[in-house]
């Protein structure tokens, strides 16, 4: 079977998106900022159709949306959504710890314990901690070794994106710490239920966290003027 030559014309829509997405996700795009079709067309260097094609994708996604009297916007979950977000993690990660106990390979086992190891010698540093973070919950999600399920969470890893670190807190960043090496325990012993578990208890931690520093915005916020 012949198949077509590929095209020389590269799809700018496409190209559009993956840039937009990934400024969004190291946050030089940060949720809240209005987004307009003539600052992305001067940013990307292109023309306005494969920016609205990029929008329309990202909108599709929630990574974008609109707000009244702004136009568009880098999203901004909201407390439901961040609840949301959190029950979907801990189904969809305790599952990707479960297989990576199960399926992943010494070399997956090994480099894991290598972000674990990194991490410790990062807890002062939030930025890296950041990435080394990301890093390790990516390399587990493959080391499930399920195409569907990592597609999945590749979806939720950009959303999630939308929030800031709880890694700059010392508290949080050593007590994720710990729970990352109880982690790791579960799945060196290939102990799927327990992997599941440490995973499931991990992001419990974590949404903890997260909502304490929501309620703490929402205290910070201006009071409305009235009686």
């Amino acid at each position: 079977m012949t198949l077509p030559p590929r095209s020389a014309t590269p799809d700018l829509g496409r190209d559009a998106y993956e840039r937009v997405k990934a400024a969004i996700r190291d946050g030089s795009l940060p949720p809240g900022l209005r987004l307009t079709e003539a600052d992305l067309v001067a940013r990307l260097g292109i023309s306005r159709t494969p920016v609205r094609q990029a929008l329309t994708r990202l909108e599709t996604e929630g990574l974008v949306s609109h707000e009244p009297r702004r136009g568009i916007v880098v999203s901004r979950p909201d407390h439901q959504q961040v609840i949301e977000l959190y029950a979907l993690r801990e189904v969809l990660e305790g599952t990707a710890a479960r297989f990576a106990a199960q399926h992943a390979s010494e070399a997956e086992m090994e480099a894991l314990a290598r972000l674990v190891a990194e991490e410790a010698a990062a807890l002062d540093r939030p930025g890296e901690l950041s990435a080394i973070n990301l890093r390790l919950h990516g390399l587990l999600h493959r080391a499930a070794h399920n195409r569907y399920l990592l597609r999945a969470l590749a979806q939720l890893t950009d959303t999630m994106a939308l929030l800031p670190t709880m890694l700059g807190d010392p508290g949080r960043a050593q007590q994720s710490h710990e729970e990352h090496r109880a982690l790791l325990e579960t799945l060196e012993r290939r102990d799927g239920a327990a992997a599941e578990a440490a995973m499931q208890g991990h992001l419990r931690s974590a949404q903890q966290h997260r909502i304490a520093w929501l309620l703490k915005q929402l205290d910070q916020e201006p009071a409305p003027s009235g009686g």
